[in-house]
C-alpha cells in the first residue's frame, strides 16, 4: 500500500483563531483548542461544470462554501474533504476542483487532505489531484499535526458505491496505531460507520464494520469524519464520536418521510472541528446568505476580556428584570 506524503508537522499556534477572534483572556474553563479542522465533503464535481442531475451548479456552491468557510478567519491545521470530490471521476474535474481549492489552501497556509468516495475513480484522482502513479490502490495517509495524526482511509470497492475496508488497508491501520501520538488521532473516511434512517444509505453502507471497531477499539482515536450521507449527522462508533459533514453539492431534505428523501439546492454546510486537550466539538456552519444580529463583535469580546470573571459574570451572566 502506497501512502500519501505526510505533511510537515504543524506549528503548535497555527490552530488558533485568526487576529479578529483572537482572546487573550480565557473566558470558560477551557483552554484554546490546540488544533483546528476544516470539515468539508462530497463536493461532486463535473468536468466542463456541468449541471450535477441537471438542476445542482456543484463549482459555484463549491465557491460559495469555500467563501464562507474563509470568512470564519480560521487558520485550520488541515483542510479535510471526505470523499466524492468528484461525480464520475473524470480528470478534466480533479484539475477544475485543484484550481478552486488549492488558492484557498494557499490562502489559509493549510494542507488539504483529500479522502477517495465511492463517485471517485483511483487512477484519475491519483494521477489528476494527488501527483501520484495512477493505480488501484487505496488512497491513503497520515498526517502529523503538530502532534495530532491524521489518518485518511480509503472505503470505496471499484466498480460499486457501497464501502469496505479491505484486510490489508485495516492491518496497516492497526500498524499506525499500535504507537498512540501525542494529541491522540484522527481517522477520516468517506462511508460513515453509522446507520441512517433513510433506507438508500443502508444499502450503500460501510460492510464489515466490525473489523473496524476490533481495530480502533482501545487506541488513541479520539474521532472520526466522515461524508456520503449528503446531511449532517453525529452518533458513536465503539464508544468513538463520528461526525458527518453535509455535501456542498446538494443535501437531503430530511423533512420528509424516510422513503422519500431527495436532494436539494439548500441546506449545504461544513464542520469546524476543535480539538482540546480532553474534547473535540464539531460545529455545522451554514452556508446561507440571511440577515444577522450586530450586538456581538470583536469589540465587545475586548470588552468583556478587561474585566475581572466576577464583572464578566455580573455583566454577561445576570438576569436582569
Amino acid at each position: 500500500m502506497v501512502a500519501m506524503p505526510s505533511s510537515a508537522a504543524a506549528d503548535a499556534s497555527s490552530g488558533a483563531p485568526g487576529p479578529v477572534a483572537s482572546v487573550p483572556v480565557r473566558f470558560g474553563q477551557y483552554a484554546p483548542a490546540r488544533r483546528t479542522l476544516l470539515h468539508i465533503s462530497d463536493t461532486h464535481l463535473l468536468a466542463g461544470n456541468r449541471a450535477l442531475g441537471g438542476r445542482f451548479d456543484t463549482a459555484a456552491n463549491l465557491t460559495r462554501t469555500l467563501e464562507a468557510a474563509e470568512a470564519t478567519g480560521i487558520r485550520p491545521d488541515a483542510i479535510v474533504f471526505t470523499g466524492d470530490l468528484t461525480d464520475l471521476g473524470e480528470p478534466a474535474a480533479y484539475r477544475a476542483l485543484r484550481e478552486a481549492v488549492e488558492p484557498f489552501a494557499a490562502r489559509l497556509d493549510a494542507p488539504v487532505v483529500w479522502v477517495a468516495g465511492n463517485h471517485d475513480e483511483r487512477t484519475a484522482l491519483r494521477r489528476d489531484l494527488l501527483d501520484l502513479t495512477p493505480t488501484e490502490e487505496p488512497v491513503t495517509g497520515v498526517w502529523d499535526l503538530g502532534g495530532l495524526r491524521l489518518v485518511a482511509l480509503d472505503s470505496t470497492v471499484p466498480g460499486w458505491h457501497h464501502g469496505d475496508l479491505d484486510p490489508e488497508q485495516l492491518q496497516w491501520l492497526r500498524s499506525i496505531l499500535a504507537t498512540p501520538a501525542p494529541l491522540g488521532t484522527i481517522i477520516a473516511l468517506h462511508h460513515p460507520p453509522l446507520p441512517s434512517h433513510v433506507p438508500l444509505f443502508d444499502i450503500l453502507e460501510l460492510r464489515d464494520q466490525g473489523r473496524l471497531a476490533e481495530i480502533i477499539a482501545g487506541t488513541d482515536v479520539r474521532a472520526i469524519l466522515a461524508g456520503h450521507l449528503h446531511y449532517s449527522t453525529s452518533g458513536t462508533f465503539a464508544g468513538i464520536p463520528v461526525s458527518v459533514a453535509a455535501a456542498t453539492c446538494y443535501t437531503m431534505n430530511l423533512a420528509r418521510p424516510a422513503a422519500e428523501v431527495n436532494g436539494m439546492d439548500a441546506g449545504q454546510s461544513f464542520h469546524l472541528v476543535h480539538v482540546y486537550d480532553d474534547a473535540i466539538t464539531h460545529a455545522v456552519v451554514p452556508v446561507v446568505d440571511a440577515p444577522t444580529g450586530d450586538f456581538f463583535s470583536a469589540e465587545w469580546v475586548e470588552r468583556m476580556s478587561r474585566l475581572t470573571p466576577e464583572e464578566r459574570l455580573e455583566a454577561f451572566s445576570r438576569k436582569r428584570p
